[in-house]
């Protein structure tokens, strides 16, 4: 469903100096309570975008690597270190985007929330696919369609 989206959209870290554009429809919004992406948002949970990878891209600026520098690979702005996106490792061909970076975030409600087990007791979202910890892989592509049809949307 493609054609209910109006694309692109651009985004950016807090200062402006990396900016990235989306041309492709996300796949997903999700939120992550684990104590990780807590403690790297200064947050209750992380907001996030899965847009396809061929989809995205850094127009302005040199995004570092941050965070764990693990597997999964965390980039930052260099000068404000805002945290922007993720490239997960081994999980597919899609970047995670920090959803609040985009330009307009107003239309991103989670469609999956995942570590729930991890929760602030008060920060739990609407999302109508809920997880104590991680949902199995296999389970993704089903959330994915599912998001396509039934997923928030821009107004």
């Amino acid at each position: 469903m493609a054609e209910d989206w109006t694309l692109p959209w651009a985004g950016g870290c807090r200062c402006g100096r990396l900016r990235f554009r989306v041309e492709a429809p996300p796949l997903l919004t999700m939120a992550c309570h684990c104590r990780g992406c807590q403690q790297m948002t200064g947050s209750a949970f992380s907001l996030s975008v899965a847009v396809p990878e061929a989809g995205f891209s850094v127009t302005s600026g040199e995004p570092v690597i941050g965070g764990l520098h693990g597997a999964h690979r965390h980039f930052f702005c260099d000068h404000c270190k805002s945290w922007v996106f993720t490239r997960p490792d081994g999980l597919g061909d899609f970047v995670n985007i920090r959803a609040t970076l985009l330009d307009d975030a107003t239309w991103v409600v989670p469609f999956v929330e995942t570590q729930t087990a991890e929760a602030l007791p008060w920060a739990l979202t609407p999302a109508p696919h809920s997880f104590e910890r991680w949902p199995p892989m296999e389970e993704f592509p089903a959330f994915i369609e599912a998001f396509a049809r039934e997923g928030a949307r821009p107004r």
